[in-house]
Parts: C-alpha cells; sequence; structure tokens
C-alpha cells in the first residue's frame, strides 16, 4: 500500500519510531513521546517507554486536520481532531504492552491510509527494545499481518459517464474553499467534470485481483473490455500499480482494502459522494482501441465501492452513500503523465459496472 509523503505518492514503509537508548523509569515523571501527524504517517519519537505516566506531545505537521488515538491494554483514548499547524497533548497512564497509536479521522479512513504505528510498554525491570533490530522486526510483523487480497468481478448494467455539471452543487461549495492552486481546477469540474448525471448504457466485462501487501510490494493483475458511446471498443490490461499524484484524485495510491472515504471525510479527495469501498487501487495500465495499442502508461483508478447511483437513469444517488450495497466497480482511465487526451468525450473514460461482486481468492 502506497501513501503520499510530501506531496507526491511514494512506497512508503510504516512509521517508524526515532532510535535511542532504552528509556529509564522516574517515578511519578511522566515520560514523553513527540508525535509528528502528517499525510499518511504518525512518527513517533521513541519506540518504547517505560511503564507509568506517558504525555504524548502531538503536533500536525499535514496540511488536513489530524488527530490521535492511543489502544491497548485496556485503554482508548483520543483527541479526536488537532488543525494543520497546532498541537496538543495527551497524558495516559500506561502499563506494560503494545499499544496501537494512530488517527481516527474519516471513521480510521486515515488509520487504513497508513496513519497507524505501536508503542512498546516495558517494566521498570524489563530492557526496553532499541535499535533497528526491533523496529525492522515490529515493521516485519506488521506487514505479516496487513497481506490481504481481493478477486473482482463486474456485473450488472454498464454504463459510460461523460462529462457534465456536478450534481451537487451546494455540497461542493465549501469543500472549495479548502483549496488554494488546485481550486480553479476543480471549480471547472463543477461546472464539466466526471462526476455527472450525463451517462449512457455501455457494455463490457471486468475482472481483477489486487493484493495489498502492505510496505512491501502492492500488485494488481486485471483485465477490462468494454465499448463506448461512439461504438469503439477498448481494452485495458492491469498489470502494474501506481505511485504518483494524479491532481484532484486522492493522495495515495497503490491497493488499500476497505476504505471509508471521498467527499466531507477529510481523506482529500473533493467533488465525490462520501463512499465505502471494498478495495481502492491506482494503477498503470495498457490502453488499447479497436486492438490499436494507444498507451503502454494509462493512468488508472479502480474501486469497488458503496452504489452511488439509482436503477433506470443511473444518476448519483446520494451525497453521503457509504451505508449503500458494495456492488459497484469504478473504472476511471486517464492518459498518461504529458500524453495527449483520449479520443473521448472530456479526454478520458470513465465506466460503471452496477452489480459487482468480490471474493478472497485462492492462494
Amino acid at each position: 500500500m502506497y501513501r503520499e509523503s510530501n506531496g507526491v505518492w511514494a512506497g512508503m514503509v510504516l512509521a517508524v519510531a526515532l532510535l535511542g537508548a532504552a528509556p529509564q523509569p522516574h517515578p511519578g515523571v511522566a515520560s514523553t513521546v513527540n508525535v509528528k501527524l502528517s499525510e499518511w504517517n504518525v512518527v513517533l519519537s521513541q519506540a518504547s517507554v517505560a511503564a507509568g505516566p506517558v504525555t504524548f506531545v502531538i503536533t500536525n505537521a499535514g496540511s488536513i486536520p489530524h488527530g490521535l488515538e492511543v489502544e491497548g491494554q485496556g485503554i482508548e483514548q483520543e483527541i479526536e481532531m488537532i488543525q494543520p499547524g497546532a498541537s496538543d497533548t495527551l497524558t495516559l497512564t500506561l502499563k506494560p504492552g503494545s499499544y496501537e497509536v494512530y488517527c481516527p479521522v474519516g471513521s480510521d479512513s486515515h488509520k487504513k491510509l497508513g496513519m497507524d504505528t505501536h508503542l512498546k510498554v516495558v517494566s521498570a525491570t524489563s530492557p526496553a527494545p532499541s535499535g533497528y533490530g526491533a523496529s525492522e522486526m515490529s515493521e516485519s510483523h506488521m506487514k505479516t499481518e496487513r497481506l490481504q487480497a481481493i478477486r473482482v468481478t463486474g456485473g450488472g448494467p454498464v454504463i459510460q459517464i461523460l462529462p457534465g455539471p456536478f450534481p451537487f452543487p451546494d455540497s461542493a461549495a465549501p469543500i472549495l474553499k479548502a483549496f488554494g492552486d488546485e481550486r480553479e481546477g476543480l471549480e471547472s469540474q463543477v461546472k464539466n467534470g466526471p462526476y455527472s448525471n450525463n451517462v449512457v448504457r455501455s457494455s463490457g466485462t471486468f475482472v481483477f485481483t489486487a493484493w495489498d501487501k502492505g510496505a512491501v510490494r502492492d500488485s494488481v493483475d486485471g483485465v477490462a473490455e468494454f465499448a463506448t458511446q461512439d461504438g469503439d471498443r477498448w481494452k485495458l490490461v492491469l498489470d502494474r500499480v501506481q505511485t504518483k499524484d494524479v491532481p484532484h484524485h486522492p493522495r495515495f495510491g497503490g491497493v488499500i482494502m476497505g476504505l471509508y472515504y471521498h467527499g466531507v471525510t477529510q481523506v482529500h479527495t473533493p467533488l465525490v459522494p462520501t463512499i465505502n469501498s471494498a478495495v481502492a487501487l491506482w494503477a498503470f495500465g495498457h490502453l488499447y482501441k479497436n486492438d490499436v495499442l494507444v498507451t503502454d502508461n494509462a493512468q488508472v483508478h479502480v474501486m469497488l465501492l458503496s452504489r452511488t447511483r439509482r436503477d433506470g437513469d443511473f444518476a448519483l444517488a446520494c451525497w453521503n452513500c457509504s451505508k449503500n450495497k458494495l456492488e459497484e466497480l469504478q473504472l476511471q482511465i486517464l492518459p498518461g503523465p504529458g500524453e495527449p487526451k483520449f479520443d473521448a468525450p472530456g479526454g478520458f473514460l470513465f465506466v460503471n459496472w452496477e452489480k459487482s461482486s468480490s471474493r478472497t481468492p485462492a492462494s
């Protein structure tokens, strides 16, 4: 699972603590752990502390609101929200054991994006783990736990979504206020963008398997074939994940399972209904039009998400669609960096399979 670092998608390992000497307990005096929050990372100033009072000094170094939650050994305490550039503190009395330290914003969607790490609390008589070996072992264990796979099959009505006005302009207005340099481009999407009710029936198939391998290496394997409004036949072959930023898309990449995000969830994606997803992935693909290669570098975004469009006319039916059934398979294809727009309305391809399914593939 890839996450952004300083505005660019990158292969990102889970936050590893800065290392120092083993903690020495001082009865009645709180240990201090400095916490740095950013998109999408939690960094602790040390990997372990002595049991007893612990003060977390938290700084939001990111560009959107974040929070901090400490969970483990019967404790679950949080600071719900810290604004960008602000700091706060949280003091807890911790007994020996392992604690999860993460950002709870967006019903834990920030956590699922990589804002999750662990703190080890040791007793006064136990040596505290320190040095690269301890951090690497912890990271390796977490990588193993996070390995997931999913196989998705498109089904039901197939629709092509064409450029048009955004159906919820009143909902978009407060979101646009949060953006600076990107705002002009986003305002143009409100008038003539990809999330519209300008929909036509199509046909085609889409089957893929995706692997979320944590900080190691995500992967995808799949083929989509579909027809568009003008009668052209398109084929997309997916074989590698994407790790670079796409304008106005979520600032993360790779393969992510079970994510709640978009719209008002503060995961930095405007002009999209709030949804739950079984899988979301960003990839590069080989794109063919009428059996002729268009590009080996198409930028692709795929989600199996909660249903956003109604039966019949397939208009966007909700601004918060997170409670709907996860059966809408969404495929967006954009030209690669520096490549010309596709010979299609708006220069992109946007196709949905409205009643799709998923399963865990055989190993």
